[in-house]
């Protein structure tokens, strides 16, 4: 696993635990530390957080294959 996957990873992992936050509190932990949803900071957050999304999916079918295996 490269550190692009790593970091793309983590950085959806991220994600997924702040919508597990909105869920059940209704707590918007980015928000809540980058100065609300509609700050430069926050969108660029979730904008990332989106787009690590989207390059998961090539985790996804890529499954265990590295590099090396190509």
């Amino acid at each position: 696993m490269s550190s692009l996957d790593r970091t793309a990873l983590t950085l959806v992992i991220i994600g997924a635990l702040n919508w597990l936050l909105v869920g059940l509190f209704q707590w918007d932990l980015v928000a809540a530390l980058f100065g609300g949803e509609s700050s430069w900071l926050s969108r660029i957050i979730y904008s990332l957080v989106g787009i690590s999304g989207l390059y998961c999916l090539s985790l996804l079918f890529r499954g265990g294959r590295t590099m090396t295996d190509r």
